[in-house]
C-alpha cells in the first residue's frame, strides 16, 4: 500500500497505454478485442443458458419490429386502397399486437440476464481478490493499489455491463440487418441495392475507429487507476497531508490528473462522435436516394405505394442497428480494455506452494515421500530441534539489473533451538529483508533456510506460517475489533491466548479504556490508536499463538521508556519458551536475546554477545553507541 508523502507528490505524466501497470500492453500489433473478450468465456460458461436464451429471444423481438413494414404494405395497399375501415382498425390491432409482445419480449431479455451477469461480476471480483492474496510480496511493491482497485470495481462494472447489453445487441443488431437486408432485396432489389453502397465505407471506417479507440480506451482505464492511487494515498495520508499543510499540493496533483483523464475522455467523445456522424449520414443519404427513386418508380408504376412504404419502413427500422455500431464498438473495445487489464494481474504466476529443493535437503517437497522413495518407506523421524539455519543464503529482488548486487549474499547463521539472537546492522543492510525470508514473504535467490532440519521451501505456506509469527516494525491493522486484530495470529485460539497475549504486550490498560473494551473497533489501518498502541497490539498478535519460531522486526520502536521495560519483561517469558530473531537497534533490545549477530554488506560479519562484539567489532560498538551513551546519561 502506498502511503502520501509530506511533499508535493510526483505528477505522472499521462502513461502511453499499456505503461500505467506493469505487464500492459495495449498497444501490441497483436493485439485482438475478440480474442481479448473470449477470455470470460470460463466465467459466462456457467450462466450460457440463460444468455443464449436472452439472446435469442433479443433476436426474434427485433425481427419482429421488421413485420411491421409488411403489415403497413397490406394496409396500404389493401384496406385503403379499397376504404375498408374495418380492415384499417384491423390493421392497427395487429401493429398494437406486434409492439406490445416486442416491448415483452426485451422485458424478458433483461430478466434473463440480470442475475446471472451479476454472479459472474462477483465471480471475477472473488477471483480478483483470492489471486492478489496468493501473489508475492514482490508483486504488490511494484504494483500501486489503486491500479488493483480500479480493477477490482469500475472495470469488472464495465464488463458487467458489455455482457448484458453490448454483446447481447452486436449480435441482435447483425441479425436484424441481414434479415432487414433480406426483406428490403425481397420487397425491390433495385432499392435495397442503393442502401447496400455504404457498406463497404462503412467497415473501413469502423475498422480505423476501432484500432484508434481502443487505445484511447486504455489510456483512460489506466488514469482512472493512477487517480484512484491517489485519492487513497489522500485518505490514508490524511493526517500527513494536513500537518505538513499540503491539502493544496495534493489538490494539484489531483486536479492535474483530473485534466489528463479529462483530456482523454474528451478525445473518446471526438473519435465517438465522428463516427456516429458518418454512420448515421451515409444511410441516410442512401434512404433519401431510395426515396427518390423509389417515388419515381411508384409515379411510373412500376412499385406500389404499400411497397414503397413497407421498403422505406423497414429502412428506417434499421436506421438504429445500423447507427448503434459506433456505440457497440465503442463499449466492446472498453470491455476488451478491461478485460486486458483484469488478466493482466490474473496473469501473474502464484510461487508454487512448496519448492524443489537440492537432494541433500530433508524432505523435498514436504508434502509426500521423495521421488523414489518405495511406497512402503517408513514414517520419517521428528524433525530435530536444530532452530533456524541460514545457510549460504543469497537473495535479489526479481525486477533487480541483472549487474545490481544482491542485498543478501551468503549469510550463514545458526540459531539454536530456544535461543533468541537479535539481528542488527545499519539502516539498509537488509535486516527486514532477511526476516520476511523465513516466512517466505520473499523467496531466497539461492541458498536455503532450515527450521529444525525441514528445508522452509519444501514446506508448504500453510504449515510454515503455523510454525512461525511475525511482527513488523511497521504494524499493520484492519478495520475489525481489537479482539479479531489480535486472534487473526492464530486460528482457534482461544480467550486465555488473548488475554495472555495482550498481557504480554502490555496492552492489556490501553484495551480496557476503550469505548467496547477487546470488541471495539479500530478503524482503517487502526489509524484511530497511537504508534505505540498499534505496536503492541501488532506484538499481541504474533504471541497469541505461542508459536515454535518468532521473528519480531523492532517490535518496541514506538513504545516509551517505561511501557519498553514492562513489554521487555514480558516478553522474556515469550522469547524463553520459543526460538527467536528480533530485528534491534538499541541495546535495551539487544539485551532481550541470548546472542547478536550483526548484519554488514550483505552477510554475517560477526556473532556473539552484546558484551563480546562491544569489545571485539568497531562496526558494532559504532551502532549500539548512540544509545549506549543516552543510557550512560
Amino acid at each position: 500500500m502506498m502511503s502520501a508523502t509530506a511533499t508535493d507528490p510526483p505528477l505522472p505524466d499521462s502513461p502511453a497505454p499499456g505503461t500505467a501497470a506493469p505487464g500492459s500492453s495495449p498497444g501490441d500489433a497483436g493485439r485482438s478485442s475478440v480474442r481479448s473478450l473470449l477470455r470470460l468465456w470460463p466465467y459466462v460458461r456457467p450462466v450460457r443458458a440463460r444468455l443464449f436464451t436472452a439472446a435469442f429471444v433479443a433476436v426474434v423481438a427485433s425481427c419482429l419490429g421488421l413485420v411491421i413494414p409488411l403489415v403497413l404494405k397490406w394496409i396500404v395497399d389493401g384496406p385503403i386502397a379499397r376504404r375498408d375501415t374495418d380492415g384499417v382498425w384491423l390493421g392497427g390491432a395487429l401493429l398494437l399486437a406486434v409492439g406490445v409482445l416486442e416491448a415483452l419480449l426485451f422485458g424478458l431479455r433483461r430478466w434473463l440476464v440480470a442475475r446471472p451477469l451479476a454472479g459472474v461480476e462477483a465471480a471475477m471480483r472473488a477471483d480478483l481478490f483470492r489471486h492478489l492474496q496468493r501473489l508475492p510480496v514482490s508483486f504488490h511493491d511494484r504494483w500501486a493499489s489503486g491500479q488493483l482497485l480500479s480493477r477490482a470495481t469500475a472495470d469488472l462494472q464495465l464488463l458487467r455491463m458489455f455482457l448484458a447489453f453490448p454483446l447481447t445487441f452486436l449480435l441482435v443488431n447483425a441479425t436484424t440487418i441481414l434479415v432487414g437486408f433480406g426483406v428490403l432485396m425481397v420487397q425491390e432489389w433495385t432499392l435495397g441495392l442503393v442502401l447496400l453502397l455504404p457498406v463497404v465505407p462503412l467497415m473501413l471506417l469502423c475498422s480505423v475507429f476501432e484500432a484508434r479507440y481502443s487505445l484511447a480506451a486504455r489510456r483512460a482505464q489506466d488514469q482512472i487507476g493512477d487517480l484512484t492511487t491517489v485519492v487513497e494515498e489522500s485518505v490514508l495520508g490524511i493526517r500527513i497531508i494536513k500537518g505538513f499543510g499540503r491539502h493544496r499540493s495534493q489538490a494539484r496533483a489531483f486536479r492535474a490528473l483530473s485534466r489528463r483523464l479529462l483530456d482523454t475522455e474528451l478525445r473518446k467523445a471526438r473519435l465517438l462522435a465522428g463516427i456516429w456522424a458518418v454512420i448515421m449520414t451515409l444511410p441516410e443519404l442512401a434512404i433519401g436516394a431510395a426515396l427518390v427513386l423509389g417515388t419515381v418508380q411508384v409515379a411510373d408504376g412500376e412499385l406500389s405505394a404499400g411497397t414503397l412504404v413497407a421498403f422505406l419502413t423497414t429502412a428506417l427500422a434499421l436506421r438504429w442497428p445500423v447507427e448503434s455500431i459506433g456505440f457497440l464498438l465503442a463499449m466492446s473495445n472498453e470491455a476488451a480494455t478491461a478485460t486486458d487489464r483484469y488478466f493482466e494481474v490474473m496473469d501473474e504466476p502464484v510461487p508454487p506452494d512448496t519448492l524443489t529443493v537440492s537432494t541433500g535437503s530433508t524432505g523435498s517437497t514436504g508434502s509426500g515421500p521423495a521421488p523414489g522413495a518405495p511406497p512402503s518407506a517408513p514414517a520419517a523421524r521428528p524433525a530435530p530441534a536444530d532452530g533456524i539455519r541460514f545457510e549460504r543464503v543469497v537473495f535479489r529482488h526479481p525486477d533487480a539489473p541483472p549487474d545490481a548486487p544482491p542485498v543478501l549474499d551468503g549469510v550463514d547463521l545458526h540459531i539454536r533451538s530456544g535461543e533468541t539472537v537479535a539481528l542488527v546492522g545499519a539502516t539498509g543492510s537488509g535486516k527486514t529483508t532477511l526476516t520476511a525470508l523465513i516466512p517466505r514473504l520473499h523467496e531466497v535467490t539461492s541458498g536455503r533456510i532450515t527450521l529444525d532440519g525441514r528445508d522452509i521451501a519444501a514446506l508448504g505456506r500453510d504449515e510454515l506460517r503455523s510454525l512461525v509469527a511475525v511482527a513488523f516494525e511497521e504494524p499493520t491493522l484492519f478495520s475489525a475489533s481489537v479482539r479479531e486484530n489480535v486472534l487473526m495470529g492464530a486460528e482457534g485460539a482461544s480467550e486465555e491466548d488473548l488475554e495472555r497475549a495482550l498481557r504480554v504486550a502490555q496492552a492489556r490498560e490501553f484495551v480496557d479504556a476503550l469505548p467496547q473494551g477487546v470488541d471495539t473497533q479500530v478503524g482503517e489501518q487502526g489509524l484511530s490508536l497511537s504508534g505505540g498502541q498499534r505496536q503492541r497490539l501488532a506484538l499481541a498478535r504474533a504471541v497469541v499463538g505461542r508459536p515454535r519460531f518468532l521473528v519480531l522486526d523492532d517490535p518496541l520502536s514506538a513504545l516509551d521508556v517505561h511501557t519498553e521495560s514492562l513489554v521487555e519483561a514480558a516478553l522474556r517469558e515469550v522469547l524463553a519458551g520459543t526460538t527467536a530473531l528480533v530485528v534491534a537497534h538499541r541495546p535495551s533490545t539487544v539485551l532481550l536475546a541470548d546472542r547478536v549477530a550483526l548484519l554488514s554488506r550483505g552477510r554475517i560479519a560477526a556473532v556473539g554477545t552484546h558484551h563480546e562484539l562491544l569489545r571485539s567489532n568497531a562496526e558494532y560498538r559504532h551502532l549500539m553507541s548512540g544509545e549506549q551513551r543516552q543510557e550512560e546519561r
